[in-house]
């Protein structure tokens, strides 16, 4: 387990001067900086370790609406200049998804061309990046590969990716002070994602390259390490969107990969250089508490998450047509070798600069973080917070040990107030909350996503049954299925047992059997990616042409009359037909 240590108030920590504290009641950014390097001269002065970084959210430019854009750089371009002037190690970093997801009127010669991932989106993503006066690093997100129509593969988009930000390769690592990196990983997959192409997807070389990074600056050596991706790790504990993320299954770095998803927050376990990791994706202001999360919360208020030394931060957007929450906020990291503080930049008001968060440093591997303000968003808990498991909710474990039946709701309907998880035997979790079910991380308790919808589960209860046999004998009436042996009853036996998942319909007596996945997992994989959905709609359109032309139906009718069919599993039956 972690000993970091984390509160939850608004008063400063030890490490921070009195004028630290004091800095909400400016107005302006220049007051903000102006105390800010007083306080850091009358402490010692700036050397070698001092660093400040700005870093820009979700942009999604889009080249007929750069009010947004303009003023957000006015507001960074001072700021960025007095780090310069201060000590000289300054940097940007974009969080990625460049473009804007639609058509921008940019391509006369293809009115329905997409903005995003096009060479035009990044040259205009470029020349902005490169107009901020200083080295700026960047990194791909889902919609930094979307020029469909322009490129045939996510190999030549990536290419040219690089080349307009002049980067040998997708990941970055750059020595910003003394032994302190910025490092950033960077999504890949687009045309080739297993399931719905808003998943990040991190490749293994740029993993395997990343784990390697971290054995060679441990932090025994002094090694500090920021690191940027777009969507954040499972288990980093940032509020995500349930309707959104969760239930399409692209919350997290490698969403869909089980072991590659829980890697992230394996790595940021095992190696305690690895001090803060900001992402964009959820498009979500950061006036929320959660939208920075700590190595540890009190063990009163849930499952003891262990983030190592590790902080995490959500970044907002600059441009007001990109959020989901009415904010337009940038963060700002600056710190030394004693610790760091996480800061917003607020383009709705000026540019004002608010101090979130301040972490000190006790040794190398521990430090102590603190909340600089009250949670601005309260009235926003119930739209935007994703329920996550914790101690004191009603709770099963439906395990080796347990009766042969656990009644997860206890013959009661599920209502929308319904707020009950639990544990099966082979160690998955699965939860009901706003009147959905949902599947969540074994070891973070992170949701995964939708089982079932509310459509699906209200006003049905929950049981989980053994379904396992004692013979180890399957019967089966069909040809050639007439006994099999059970290959891994003895690895089950006393530690796991086969179970069912059953929603029934009190008032009608229906049973649904919630089937697990092929690979053990329960959440629905069933959003493609985007260049599948493309191909279906051209052929429901060729099937609509098909009906006008030869079918001599009227347009309308052609639309009604056209139906798809997919292939995923709808029976227990072994024969097709």
């Amino acid at each position: 387990s972690s000993s970091s240590s984390s509160s939850r108030q608004t008063s400063t920590s030890s490490s921070l001067s009195a004028g630290a504290a004091d800095r909400s009641t400016f107005s302006s950014a220049q007051d903000w900086l102006d105390s800010a390097v007083q306080d850091r001269e009358e402490s010692g002065g700036f050397d070698e370790s001092s660093f400040l970084v700005g870093i820009l959210g979700d942009l999604h430019m889009d080249p007929r609406k750069m009010e947004d854009y303009e003023e957000g750089r006015k507001h960074w371009v001072p700021i960025l200049q007095r780090g310069k002037e201060a000590h000289g190690n300054v940097a940007v970093v974009s969080l990625g998804d460049l473009g804007e997801s639609k058509n921008c009127d940019h391509n006369e010669a293809n009115p329905t061309e997409l903005f995003a991932g096009t060479t035009v989106c990044h040259e205009l993503a470029s020349e902005f990046l490169s107009s901020f006066g200083v080295p700026y690093e960047v990194i791909g997100g889902n919609h930094d590969l979307e020029g469909i129509d322009e490129f045939r593969t996510d190999a030549q988009n990536l290419q040219l990716f690089l080349e307009q930000h002049g980067k040998p390769t997708p990941q970055f690592c750059r020595e910003i002070a003394d032994k302190t990196l910025l490092v950033g990983l960077c999504s890949t997959i687009f045309r080739e994602a297993p399931y719905t192409s808003h998943e990040v997807i991190i490749d293994e070389a740029q993993i395997d390259w990343f784990e390697d990074l971290l054995e060679q600056h441990p932090a025994n050596g002094g090694w500090k390490i920021f690191v940027f991706t777009h969507a954040p790790p499972n288990g980093s504990g940032l509020r995500v969107l349930q309707e959104n993320h969760v239930v399409n299954g692209c919350c997290w770095l490698n969403h869909s990969n089980e072991g590659q998803c829980r890697r992230f927050i394996e790595l940021v376990r095992k190696h305690r250089s690895i001090k803060a990791w900001f992402s964009g994706h959820f498009h979500l202001g950061q006036d929320y508490q959660d939208s920075i999360t700590f190595p540890t919360i009190p063990r009163e208020e849930g499952p003891y998450p262990n983030r190592g030394s590790c902080v995490f931060a959500q970044t907002s957007v600059m441009r007001s047509g990109t959020s989901r929450d009415g904010r337009q906020q940038s963060r700002l990291l600056r710190g030394n070798a004693d610790g760091f503080e996480i800061c917003t930049v607020d383009h709705q008001k000026g540019g004002k600069i608010r101090l979130d968060a301040t972490i000190t440093y006790r040794d190398d591997s521990h430090e102590v973080g603190v909340y600089m303000h009250d949670d601005d968003a309260y009235d926003h808990d119930k739209y935007f917070k994703v329920y996550t498991p914790t101690e004191g909710d009603q709770q099963f474990y439906c395990g080796a040990d347990t009766d042969e039946e656990c009644p997860i709701t206890e013959d009661e309907p599920v209502t929308m107030d319904t707020k009950v998880w639990w544990r099966l035997s082979n160690g998955r979790v699965l939860g009901v909350m706003n009147g959905m079910l949902l599947e969540y991380d074994s070891s973070t308790l992170a949701p995964l996503g939708l089982v079932l919808s509310k459509e699906e589960l209200l006003g049905r209860a929950i049981a989980v049954v053994d379904s396992g046999i004692e013979d180890c004998l399957v019967q089966d009436e069909e040809d050639g299925m007439e006994g099999a042996d059970c290959p891994d009853m003895e690895s089950l036996s006393g530690e796991e047992r086969e179970q069912a998942v059953l929603v029934h319909d009190l008032e009608q007596g229906s049973i649904t059997v919630v089937q697990p996945n092929e690979d053990g997992s329960y959440w629905r994989k069933i959003v493609r990616n985007k260049i599948a959905r493309m191909k279906e709609r051209r052929r429901e359109q060729a099937a609509i042409q098909y009906g006008m032309e030869r079918l001599w139906l009227d347009e309308k009718d052609a639309k009604q009359s056209v139906v798809s069919t997919w292939g995923p599993y709808t029976t227990t039956s072994g024969n097709a037909l």
